[in-house]
Order: C-alpha cells, then sequence, then structure tokens
C-alpha cells in the first residue's frame, strides 16, 4: 500500500501519511525540514511502530501549494481542517519544533481535536532577530543548497550524533532541488516572530513537554517557559540536542507512556 496520500480542504491539499490499526488517532507533526519528510515515510512509518497496535497513526507535511507568506498560525489551520476531513478529533498528538508550535496553535484553537499533546524542542516564541532560523534563510535565499544542508544538520544535531552519522545525514540532503529550496524558505520565515505567550493559558488538555540541554536551534529555556506557563509535566534531555526526537532511546516510549496515563 502507498504509504503517502493526500487529503484536500476547502484551504487545499496535504500530503499525509497513515499506518496502524488503533483505535486511537496519533498524529505526528514534523518540524522544519530542508526536504519534505514525506520522503522518509518507510523510515517514520518504522521508527513509530511500536504505536501501530494501539494506534491509527498520522503524520502530516504542510501544505502542497504554498502562499508567497505562511504563518505557523496559518499552518496550523491548513493542518486542522486536514484533521477534520480524515475526521480525526480527540488526538494524541506530538509535535517536534515548528510542529509543536504548531500543535500549541491547534490546541488553542481547536481544542476539541486534541486529547492529550506532547511538544518536543519547540517555543512559545521566535526571538525578533531568529537567531539560527535567520541564517538558514539567508543561505536558502542566496541559493546555498550544500551551506544550509550541513548548517541545518550541524546545528539541529548534537555534535556526537552528528559526526558519527554526518555521511548519512548530508546524503540525506543530496537531490535537494531549487524548489525544495524555495519551499523551506516560506515555512522558515513562516515562524519569524511567532508568537502565543499570550495565548498558552488556553490550553486545557494535559501537556508534556521533552526538552533538549544542549538544543543549539530554540534553547532549552524555551521548553522550560512552556511547561511553566501551562503547568504541566516537563522532562529534560541534558546532554542532547535539538533533534533528541530521532536520538534518544528512550524519546518514543516517554511519549507513549504520557498517552497511556490515566
Amino acid at each position: 500500500m502507498e504509504l503517502v496520500q493526500t487529503v484536500k480542504t476547502v484551504n487545499g491539499e496535504m500530503d499525509y501519511v497513515r499506518f496502524g490499526k488503533g483505535s486511537k488517532n496519533f498524529v505526528i507533526i514534523p518540524g522544519l525540514s530542508v526536504k519534505s519528510v514525506m520522503g522518509s515515510a518507510a523510515a517514520i512509518a518504522d521508527a513509530y511502530g511500536m504505536f501501530a497496535d494501539a494506534y491509527t497513526v498520522w503524520l502530516f507535511d504542510r501544505r502542497k501549494e504554498l502562499p508567497a507568506v505562511y504563518p505557523v498560525k496559518q499552518m496550523a489551520e491548513d493542518t486542522a481542517a486536514a484533521m477534520k476531513e480524515l475526521g480525526i478529533q480527540d488526538a494524541y498528538i506530538f509535535g517536534a519544533s515548528q510542529g509543536g508550535m504548531i500543535v500549541m496553535e491547534i490546541a488553542i484553537s481547536h481544542p476539541e481535536l486534541i486529547s492529550k499533546a506532547v511538544l518536543g524542542s519547540t517555543t512559545s516564541h521566535v526571538a525578533g532577530d531568529g537567531g539560527n532560523l535567520a541564517s538558514w534563510i539567508s543561505k536558502a535565499e542566496s541559493g546555498d543548497i550544500d551551506g544550509l544542508n550541513m548548517a541545518f544538520a550541524e546545528m539541529v544535531y548534537s555534535e556526537s550524533f552528528y559526526q558519527q552519522y554526518k555521511d548519512l545525514i548530508l546524503a540525506a540532503g543530496e537531490g535537494t532541488t531549487k524548489e525544495d529550496l524555495a519551499r523551506f524558505l516560506i515555512l522558515a520565515k513562516g515562524a519569524e516572530g511567532f508568537d502565543c505567550r499570550d495565548e498558552l493559558t488556553k490550553i486545557k488538555c494535559p501537556v508534556l513537554v521533552l526538552g533538549a540541554g544542549k538544543d543549539r536551534v530554540l534553547g532549552v529555556e524555551a521548553s522550560r517557559e512552556i511547561a511553566a506557563a501551562l503547568r504541566c509535566e516537563i522532562y529534560v534531555y541534558e546532554d542532547y540536542g535539538h533533534a533528541v526526537y530521532d536520538e534518544a532511546p528512550d524519546y518514543k516510549d516517554r511519549i507513549m507512556n504520557f498517552f497511556g496515563k490515566a
């Protein structure tokens, strides 16, 4: 069966991956990436295979045809529309990095769609200068595909993980097209100025925040700020970087255990 499918809503078309046979819905909203995660659908389905018995797992991309300006709030509205079209509600949802921003916006505006939420390596606001986001945007604007892929990988992964898997990580970026670069640029700029701090208290579902002590993209304090505002559970992987969700061997176990709590 073809893993990648497409859903059409009033807002446009969106690709998604569906696998598993459980009665509960588990939705994954990935972070920003240079190339679409849909190209890694089989690997992601394998990585999250532990959820397939108890959950029907959904992985959503961003909208297919992007407007020139596409803020996180609109990404969230488009994802919510896709979930509604597919009949998904009361979902157990995990968002990483920019995906976590999207999850917070959905939880604020469409609480009926979410039963529990896990926010990984994310933030409730992006600083005015954009930090590393600004450097990625600069490389994308200059058309420096190799430079962008390398800078992205170096910042997202912990140094030890990057050095160990450097060749594989960079090989995954091979074949990046100008179209991929243009799409990345719109999505990256969409996070500029993101700020949902004033609305965080509207989030009523149980939340688990998972942070990384050596997060060089958004910083661990961003995770702590969300947890403090929501007065929710938090766990920090002190010795991991931003992509702890790909690196820590017990990360998915923590998600599953949180979802299974009464």
